[in-house]
């Protein structure tokens, strides 16, 4: 079985290799049900998903917009648990024990069930990686070398307005890849200044050596494309989730086949991009 600690560093140099893209979704465990969530798991793989991003629903999601938090109202109202989060990451490894599996959370889930316990059950059940948005990466007090014991990568985010102080400390505590936010705001908002996004993705990779993977504001074929001509990764959120949120009425097989038609819009722009070629 391959070691936790070499999934994300290990996909990632293969596709850096290959000159290729990582494309990263993200779905809100337990959106639009508990039952949902492995089986969405899997068809974003079949449909291209390098690496897989779960929120963990958490009742106060403050870095999040408003279709995110509506999706982890969906979850919450299913009391979908960390726990509950870290089974269905234990039953997507029975099937696929290559593809990294990234859990991107809040600290207060973590802290309630115990740093080493937290970490211990995630080793266990084949995850990959853990970022938690509200802890910075100076004022981590142990919580990454718990982290780091447990072979889980620890992936920070960083935004325009980062000081270098911080960038330090993400250089030294980081591992995996680096989330760069490419949006000053929470998810799912504003729009992309392509430019800017290179500039600043420039001076961090002079701080910082990880790959950046870029997310928040990247909704369509176009600045998806746009976006993979600057990162190694680039990261879909609220472009799949709402979608979830559009056809939950419809059911499951409504929701994957919106998925099927979102994903393959996005990997073809990311093959382009990687290719060199007019999208």
């Amino acid at each position: 079985m391959m070691n936790n600690m070499n999934r994300i560093k290990t996909r990632l140099a293969q596709l850096k290799a290959e000159n290729r893209t990582a494309l990263i979704p993200y779905i809100t465990a337990g959106d639009p049900e508990p039952t949902a969530t492995l089986e969405l798991m899997k068809l974003m793989v079949e449909e291209g998903a390098d690496l897989i991003e779960l929120g963990v629903p958490f009742s106060d999601p403050m870095a999040d917009g408003p279709v995110i938090q509506k999706a982890v109202e969906r979850a919450l109202k299913h009391n979908m648990s960390l726990k509950q989060v870290l089974s269905v990451v234990k039953q997507f490894r029975e099937t696929d024990n290559e593809t990294p599996v990234l859990l991107m959370g809040y600290l207060n889930p973590v802290e309630a069930m115990g740093f080493e316990h937290f970490a211990q059950q995630a080793e266990l059940a084949g995850l990959d990686g853990v970022l938690t948005v509200d802890m910075p990466p100076e004022e981590t007090a142990g919580y990454t070398e718990v982290l780091a014991k447990h072979h889980l990568d620890r992936v920070f985010l960083v935004s325009p307005t980062t000081p270098k102080s911080r960038l330090k400390a993400v250089a030294e505590q980081g591992s995996g890849f680096v989330y760069y936010v490419s949006l000053k705001g929470v998810t799912g908002t504003g729009k992309l200044d392509v430019g800017n996004v290179r500039t600043q993705v420039d001076l961090l990779k002079q701080q910082v050596d990880l790959p950046v993977g870029i997310g928040f504001g990247i909704r369509d074929a176009e600045s998806a494309y746009q976006m993979a001509q600057v990162g190694e990764a680039v990261i879909i959120g609220s472009a799949l989730v709402s979608l979830i949120e559009q056809h939950q009425q419809e059911g499951l097989l409504a929701i994957k086949q919106a998925l099927i038609k979102q994903m393959r819009v996005f990997r073809h722009a990311l093959d382009q991009a990687d290719k060199g070629e007019v999208l």
